[in-house]
């Protein structure tokens, strides 16, 4: 029994003395700190650059491989030779704050041959932002006019209402500037207050898009000419888009309950795999489960590759049609996901999407 008791102490005392020989015949790293913060740092006051140091503290030489950031206005460099046992070396940090303004938190991912793989360091601060230039305030120049923006999105605009934007302006001159626009369609109308600006004025343009008077469905863009101090200007169009929809709403009891209701059979079409040019076809059936007539207002597809043609336009209750979809492969190579899109007056889905899903092979394969 005492011999076993000593053989036990004996083999302990070995496995400790492994460990400890193995803790320190490998490279380990330590830094002095892992995080640095910069304080309060402007945006335009050019990079800031911290060093972290670190030692190896174990018994074979350090090296450290890789030093990244997940962000581009980061950047480490560090020290390329192997760092002998008990030696220093350092990571250099470099952050540079233009077009971040606010408070900021970075890490920096080094990886060595050390036991300690992957060792994570922080940058944080506070940017304070750049004092706004007018050429900030309105980036789209126009001749002596600058504009905020030159798209104005009004989103959803029914066909029963009128719906008004606005955009800033500014007359960016000595003189004064009247601002008007040249041959706007029927249902775009503008206003532009103060109509003559002062030298380094700022404005508005209310833009008042009537949807009663457009006979278009989904979405549409319209672009408009400036004309200032009575020159018209043919670059930087002011670009109106809007999505036209129909306002059921304001339909009655009795319109809601025999409404339309469009019921596809399927609303995708997976190809498969096909060569360049080879033709691709295939039918939805599209059918009316309401009482009133389904009307399909438009048709519109991602690209010109894809069309749909159906039977008719105008379902009666319980009857369907056809829709010939096809999808042109040719100049087309790799996955591909096309949709068409029909706009109808079914008040629960307006809105039937359509899909050709496939693969078209490299030429060669």
């Amino acid at each position: 029994m005492k011999r076993l008791i000593m053989a036990l102490c004996l083999l302990i005392t070995g496995g400790q003395f492994y460990n400890n020989y193995a803790q320190f015949s490998e490279p380990s790293i330590t830094f002095d700190k892992t995080s640095f913060n910069f304080g309060n740092i402007s945006e335009i006051g050019g990079t800031k650059t911290h060093i972290f140091t670190f030692m190896n503290n174990g018994s074979q030489p350090l090296i450290v491989h890789d030093a990244s950031s997940t962000c581009g206005c980061t950047i480490p460099e560090w020290s390329k030779e192997p760092i002998p046992p008990g030696g220093t070396g350092n990571i250099k940090v470099t952050f540079d704050p233009m077009g971040r303004p606010g408070a900021f938190r970075k890490n920096i991912n080094v990886k060595t041959n050390a036991r300690e793989s992957t060792v994570s360091l922080y940058i944080v601060g506070l940017v304070t932002p750049k004092p706004k230039t007018v050429a900030d305030d309105f980036p789209v120049k126009i001749g002596n006019l600058r504009i905020a923006s030159n798209h104005v999105a009004m989103q959803t605009v029914f066909n029963s209402q009128v719906k008004i934007d606005t955009v800033q302006i500014f007359n960016d001159s000595d003189s004064t500037l009247n601002v008007a626009f040249a041959e706007p369609p029927a249902h775009l109308s503008f206003t532009v207050k103060p109509a003559t600006l002062e030298p380094k004025q700022r404005g508005l343009i209310y833009i008042s898009f009537d949807g009663t008077k457009v006979s278009e469905w989904g979405f549409m863009l319209n672009r408009v000419m400036f004309k200032l101090n009575g020159v018209t200007f043919t670059d930087n169009l002011l670009a109106i888009s809007a999505s036209i929809d129909e306002d059921f709403s304001k339909w009655s009891p009795e319109q809601k309950l025999n409404a339309p209701k469009a019921i596809l059979d399927e609303e995708s079409y997976n190809f498969g795999t096909i060569t360049p040019g080879q033709p691709v076809t295939h039918d939805f059936i599209l059918k009316n489960e309401g009482k009133d007539p389904l009307i399909i207002r438009k048709i519109s597809t991602t690209c010109g590759c894809t069309a749909s043609k159906p039977d008719k336009y105008e379902i009666k209750g319980g009857e369907s049609t056809t829709l010939k979809c096809s999808f042109d492969s040719r100049g087309k190579k790799g996955k591909q996901f096309q949709t068409i899109t029909l706009i109808v007056n079914d008040p629960l889905q307006s809105n039937l999407v359509l899909r050709f899903l496939g693969d078209v092979e490299s030429k060669g394969n």
